[in-house]
């Protein structure tokens, strides 16, 4: 498995787990929020919307703070302004994308840049990371949803790159003009996703050969992804499960 995948079931499963204190419900209503913002309040006319309303359902985000979310965005009712900012980095010898919401620029900069300091990265200027990862549309479908090959050759006529998959789910790449063609053929063949969403995804990648270094990268993104102001944080690494599960144990 893949560094990207295995860290992709990691985040799926600590979003679940932060629902419970509250912290997955203020990210995605910030998220809702500035989508309905920037294309209507109307989930059938905003793609961004109606992805971010598939990731509260994921969570299980009650409805009225779902519907709460989208009349701050559409000026129903009042809410703060977000700015949406990308910050790049490097946790060791591997490149970071932070991808920040915040109402408040300064803090939000102080907060990123604390953190990686303290942990032992560095922030970059813009551009020295970015071009070592693509935008792509992620779609994530349980693997009890669909057989394999059926999958496969459903969302590759759709136009998909790729799909992989999991101890959970399978993982479906895509250009981003072609998310909605490949999101409407699994909606239209009744195949449930749990998640998709537009990922950072590396270009390249980095080997991580030993637990002290992987354990400063993992700390580094999990500490950056717990900053109230952070929504997604993308690294280029690529580590052996064991390592993996030796880093997260220590």
């Amino acid at each position: 498995m893949s560094g990207h995948n295995k860290w992709s079931s990691i985040k799926h499963k600590k979003a679940a787990a932060d629902a419970k204190r509250g912290k997955a419900f203020s990210k995605i209503s910030k998220e809702i929020t500035i989508a309905a913002k920037d294309g209507g309040g109307d989930p059938n006319m905003n793609p961004r919307l109606r992805t971010a309303i598939l990731a509260a359902k994921a969570v299980n985000m009650p409805q009225d703070n779902v519907t709460r979310a989208i009349k701050k965005g559409t000026g129903e009712l009042p809410g703060v302004s977000y700015e949406e900012i990308i910050y790049e980095g490097y946790a060791g010898p591997v490149g970071l994308i932070i991808e920040v919401l915040t109402d408040n620029k300064n803090r939000a900069a102080a907060e990123v840049r604390t953190t990686l300091d303290k942990r032992g990265g560095s922030l970059a200027s813009n551009g020295a990371v970015a071009w070592q990862f693509n935008k792509k549309g992620v779609i994530r479908v349980p693997l009890s949803k669909a057989t394999e090959d059926d999958l496969f050759l459903l969302v590759s006529d759709a136009g998909a790159e790729d799909m992989t998959s999991d101890e959970e789910n399978y993982e479906i790449i895509c250009g981003i003009s072609e998310f909605e063609a490949v999101k409407k053929a699994l909606e239209d063949a009744k195949i449930d996703y749990i998640e998709a969403n537009l990922e950072q995804i590396p270009a390249s990648t980095v080997d991580v050969l030993d637990v002290k270094t992987a354990k400063m990268v993992l700390g580094l993104i999990d500490a950056l992804d717990e900053l109230d102001d952070v929504q997604n944080v993308y690294a280029n690494y690529k580590m052996d499960d064991s390592i993996m599960e030796q880093a997260s144990e220590e």
